[in-house]
């Protein structure tokens, strides 16, 4: 028996392969599925089952090309409704890979379908679970996301998951594996832990929302508490997710159209494409195509596409490094934006040869701006970090503008008196920056290195 997490740190996303005696399952896979197709194959094994632990909001699974590729059968647990042929598994329902099985636990509340695999190794013993979003390390899976689908409140969908869980997954062993489905920097939770593999017997210990004592109520309030709303593109990915889309060969064949930068112009101007500048944020402070949106791929890319371009109906052109074309398609693709419609061959200095219309955007370091507010304490600061970086501390003077919100906050900014833009190292700030210049807003000042910089300073900042 092998078994091999996949974990892709952008996403925070974990997939499994697991094989035994020739046979391989693939849990909850990436919309590129070429890697797994080739790591079997590797083995002269064969991928027998591809399994679903619910239908995700935050990206694209590869379950539909993967069956293409392979002919193995797709696997959802109870009450999935997909718009494709799949098995959908009754609770209990144990499948035969190898030497092992693995049985489908019903396991809802994060969504209704949400279900847990537990893997039993050849001698029949419990072996790992993998929980999807049923149950996180340090946490469980938010109640939200499910409502409409569920015509539940998302109360009634925690009280569901409390079940699931006490009643599914705290019985089994305590040294049984647990493998989620995600980690830290997820939004589909809010408490995670950091790492990515653990114990269930010590997750007991470790998780709030797996204490002995707990009543449903508590666990109700504290599941609930503080949930910040989903990305708008979940939505828009469970959709996919349920119904289907393009094979990733079409995506990639498409996005990788190499374009002259009057071909980059001219379909920019026809299609109402998003200039999408993925280059490190250095390169897009000193120079860049007008009214290009930065997300650089060095980063959080891809759930900050998601988050800030939301309709993956989007047309997209790309600015990128050299060399990393297919990789920012890829990614994108990962998150349900497909209708990437090419790249700017020859990059940012190919459009400065060809005389194009140019923008750069000013940046200062921190100790210039403790100089600005030494002189003008009331000089507009912007600070653009989540609500719980912002409350540990900020700079006194600073307004909260969360990016993950920008467009709430649009009329906040000033109309003419220069403003200036942070974040927590200087990536986040770019990215804001750039969507405000593409909005008209030019009188901005990104601070480089960010509040990180701003902390060695003698800049006021509240305890």
């Amino acid at each position: 028996m092998y078994v091999e997490q996949i974990y892709t740190g952008c996403l925070a996303q974990g997939a499994y392969y697991i094989e035994s005696n020739g046979e391989v399952a693939i849990i909850d896979p990436l919309r590129e599925v070429k890697p797994y197709v080739e790591k079997a194959a590797s083995n002269n094994a064969s991928i027998k089952y591809i399994f679903e632990t619910h239908f995700h909001a935050d990206f694209v699974s590869g379950h539909l090309t993967l069956s293409k590729d392979t002919g193995a059968p797709i696997v959802y647990g109870p009450t999935a409704n997909p718009s494709f042929d799949a098995v959908i598994a009754e609770d209990g329902q144990t499948f035969a890979l190898g030497d092992i099985t693995i049985t489908a636990l019903h396991t809802p509340g994060h969504t209704m379908e949400s279900t847990t695999y537990l893997l039993k190794d050849k001698d029949g013993k419990d072996y790992a679970i993998f929980t999807g979003d049923t149950l996180f390390l340090g946490d469980v899976g938010r109640p939200d996301l499910a409502q409409k689908a569920a015509s539940l409140t998302q109360e009634e969908l925690a009280e569901t998951l409390y079940e699931s869980l006490r009643n599914k997954i705290m019985p089994l062993g305590d040294d049984v594996i647990v493998y989620p489905a995600h980690g830290a920097g997820s939004a589909c939770g809010k408490n995670m832990m950091k790492e990515t593999v653990d114990t269930l017997g010590n997750q007991k210990k470790m998780n709030y929302a797996l204490r002995a004592d707990m009543s449903k109520e508590e666990f109700v309030k504290e599941v609930t508490d503080g949930l910040l709303p989903p990305p708008s593109y979940f939505p828009l990915n469970v959709k996919m997710n349920k119904e289907g889309y393009d094979h990733i060969d079409t995506i990639l064949e498409r996005g990788t159209r190499a374009l002259s930068p009057n071909e980059f112009e001219a379909i920019a101007n026809e299609s109402g494409a998003i200039v999408l500048d993925v280059r490190h944020q250095s390169e897009f402070i000193k120079g860049h195509v007008p009214r290009s949106i930065f997300i650089g791929l060095d980063g959080g890319f891809a759930p900050w596409v998601g988050a800030l371009i939301a309709d993956v109906q989007q047309p997209i052109l790309l600015v990128t490094p050299e060399g990393r074309e297919e990789e920012a398609v890829t990614r994108l693709s990962r998150v349900g934006f497909d209708q990437t419609l090419g790249y700017l061959k020859g990059g940012y200095e190919a459009w400065q040869s060809a005389e194009k219309e140019t923008d750069s955007l000013a940046s200062i370091p921190a100790t210039e701006l403790e100089n600005i507010l030494t002189n003008n304490a009331n000089t507009p600061v912007f600070d653009v970090r989540k609500e719980n970086e912002y409350a540990g501390s900020h700079i006194t003077t600073a307004k909260l503008t969360p990016l993950d919100f920008l467009n709430d906050h649009l009329n906040e900014f000033p109309g003419e008196e220069t403003f200036y833009v942070h974040c927590a190292g200087g990536y986040r700030s770019v990215i804001a920056a750039s969507i405000l210049k593409s909005r008209g807003i030019h009188n901005l000042v990104d601070i480089a290195g960010g509040f990180k910089d701003i902390k060695a300073t003698g800049i006021a900042l509240t305890n």
